[in-house]
């Protein structure tokens, strides 16, 4: 018998292993390990409280990242081990351009089926789908969006999907309805504003108006004061211009007439409001039993302004009529009135 067949067969007696089974156990020893790495260890780090769903913080950190410079021309396993750093940053599924999820799915379009991207993708989709959560819940919503339709892209029929986007536009309608309230509120307070300032405005005009009145009253008042006092002169200074033609006359003693009652005329409405001023003067009849008639305007001004009420207040003078040797007689006098408003 041949030695080597004998030794053979006494080796295979004995149990040596084959070559070929002990590759398999090489290719299971390595598949064991990266799934140690991906899924078993990122498990063990949720339970003790290491979630990978990234944080407020994190996730700003993880802005910070740059991205490879082409990812496109990243080999295969050069993807899975960007997609394993992102894993270990809390990178799911941001930044763009730089998150774990976009990575698995690049391996899968290089090499559709690859075992490690498809099982990372679906064991870690509920992380990511927590992470986007907490993006809506920041009312990052365009962020927001961009992360739902990467979900999408990793498992389209997930109905967690769904419970996404129903919270991503409920925040939005509840974002929108804040600002209207906002929005309605401040023209609230505008319109309550401007009616306390409206309110305001008509308390002033009205407390001016009763300023003027009033100060109105105390200026008629004071012209019709100041206008008696002009008067009584002029009637007085009468007499003193005729006694010097006492002496020359032998047989006939003259006295003028005499103002005993005057009524002060009335400030036409019309000049008080347009602050005129002026004077009248007027021709009047003074007769035997001292009463005025034939009162009429010689010259004024303005013209035709104060005429009236001139002529209204002579009308009512009464006087002491003259006399010549003692008998009443009838003269003809000439008097002026100012009309003059009160400062």
């Amino acid at each position: 018998m041949d030695n080597r067949h004998r030794f053979s067969a006494r080796s295979r007696a004995r149990g040596a292993i084959n070559p070929v089974t002990l590759a398999v156990i090489a290719i299971v020893l390595a598949l064991a390990v990266a799934a140690w790495f991906l899924i078993i260890k990122p498990y063990r780090d949720a339970a003790t409280g290491t979630s990978p769903v990234p944080t407020t913080s994190q996730k700003a950190a993880a802005t910070r990242e740059t991205p490879p410079a082409n990812v496109d021309a990243l080999s295969v396993d050069q993807l899975l081990a960007e997609a394993r750093t992102a894993m270990n940053e809390q990178r799911l599924v941001a930044p763009a351009g730089n998150n774990a999820f976009e990575f698995y799915m690049k391996v899968l379009q290089k090499q559709p089926g690859n075992p490690v991207a498809a099982d990372a993708l679906r064991e870690t989709f509920s992380y990511g789908a927590a992470a986007t959560e907490q993006t809506i819940n920041q009312r990052d919503f365009n962020e927001a969006q961009r992360e739902i339709d990467l979900l999408a892209k990793a498992d389209p029929e997930n109905y967690t999907l769904t419970i996404l986007r129903s919270k991503l536009d409920a925040q939005r309608k509840t974002l929108d309805r804040e600002q209207q309230q906002a929005v309605d509120a401040q023209k609230a307070q505008l319109a309550q504003q401007n009616a306390a300032a409206a309110a305001k405005l008509q308390a002033e005009q009205a407390a001016a108006a009763e300023a003027q009145r009033q100060q109105a009253a105390r200026e008629q008042a004071a012209r019709v004061a100041q206008q008696s006092q002009a008067a009584s002169p002029t009637a007085a200074t009468r007499p003193a211009a005729a006694a010097p033609r006492a002496p020359a006359a032998d047989a006939d003693a003259i006295s003028d007439a005499v103002l005993i009652r005057q009524v002060s005329p009335r400030y036409p409405t019309a000049a008080m409001r347009a602050n005129q001023e002026g004077w009248v003067d007027v021709e009047l009849t003074v007769g035997t039993d001292g009463t005025v008639t034939n009162v009429a305007v010689v010259d004024a001004q303005p013209k035709h302004v104060f005429d009236r009420s001139a002529i209204d207040a002579v009308s009512r003078w009464e006087y002491k009529p003259a006399t010549r040797n003692g008998e009443p007689m009838t003269v003809t006098l000439r008097r002026r009135l100012q009309f003059n408003l009160g400062r």
